[in-house]
């Protein structure tokens, strides 16, 4: 225990000069003026990596799969597609556009009842094993996905080129007035999972484990996955969505930590996301001088450590 509350501080050390290089380093314009501007991006990238790494740990213990994300249920596809339907019928002028505060509510009351629909309708514990709400997941997910690029090849190349900002993760042009909605509703959520921690630890122990333990497994399993697609639903609409940090950060909190507890487990994740994406945003802006952006860096890396823990576990299967 001891050493891994080291491990932790090593992290939180890193994470700690990490977010000081990107706030103070070569500020540039004014500090008055710039100062405030990279605080608000630091902000949201403490909010992005916490939501991220807490739901994408919860979801694999529940799955007992540390392949699988909550994006294979397909709440990205669903935020893309939210956001193409509007600009497609109703224009980059459109009201849902212009107002952050309405595209931000739509958005997540759209991603969230749909992972609603999809749990209430394919999601029987007692019928179906939880592979078959995420077989699901992957198809739909790859079909609105095909929706969305058909939708695209069609739409007027300005509003096309304006969709596109959305879609990708970036954390220069943050919706700074919806940060404290953002945190608030991160918050709650961090109140209510703080509080199931303990019962996160018995059900990485298996179904049957669980229930004799005394764990409402199919209710827990329920509360967990929404809980999840809220954190990513919430983290998706203010930043865009970023597929691979989840399996990047919590699989690399698996390996550094040698141990069972969640809050060990949920916290290193939270600390590896917060120095992947501070780290990463600031190579960003001072090495590749904005050339790209932070979801091409971390979705190029995620998917070759992806094809890495494939070919890992297929070495274990044979």
């Amino acid at each position: 225990m001891r050493k891994n509350s080291t491990k932790l501080i090593i992290l939180a050390v890193i994470a700690i000069i990490c977010m000081l290089l990107f706030a103070f380093y070569n500020i540039q314009g004014g500090f008055s003026y710039a100062f405030p501007k990279r605080l608000e991006r630091l902000f949201a990238m403490v909010i992005t990596g916490t939501a991220i790494a807490y739901a994408t740990v919860a979801f694999q213990t529940v799955t007992h799969n540390r392949l699988l994300t909550p994006s294979v249920m397909g709440i990205d596809s669903m935020y893309e597609i939210v956001q193409t339907i509007i600009y497609f019928a109703l224009g980059s002028s459109s009201i849902f556009v212009v107002s952050r505060y309405l595209n931000f509510s739509v958005s997540i009351i759209a991603m969230v009842l749909f992972a609603l629909i999809l749990y209430r309708f394919l999601f029987r514990a007692d019928k179906y094993p939880i592979f078959l709400l995420l077989l699901a997941g992957m198809i739909i997910g790859t079909l609105l996905g095909s929706l969305v690029t058909f939708m695209q090849v069609i739409i007027d190349p300005v509003e096309y080129e304006s969709l596109q900002a959305r879609l990708f993760a970036s954390f220069m042009n943050v919706k700074t007035e919806l940060l404290f909605i953002s945190a608030g509703i991160v918050i709650l959520a961090f109140v209510y999972g703080t509080r199931i921690l303990h019962k996160l630890d018995v059900m990485s122990l298996g179904r049957d484990n669980a229930i004799n333990l005394g764990i409402n497994y199919d209710k827990m399993v329920l509360r967990i996955l929404i809980l999840s697609s809220i954190l990513i639903a919430v983290s998706t609409a203010l930043v865009g969505p970023i597929t691979f940090l989840g399996l990047i950060v919590s699989n690399l909190a698996y390996q550094y930590f040698a141990t069972y507890k969640h809050w060990v487990l949920i916290v290193g994740a939270s600390l590896i996301s917060i120095i992947a994406l501070v780290g990463g945003q600031f190579l960003v802006l001072h090495v590749f001088h904005l050339t790209t952006t932070i979801s091409v860096i971390i979705n190029f890396i995620g998917g070759l450590y992806f094809i890495y823990l494939l070919l890992k576990e297929s070495r274990k299967a044979g």
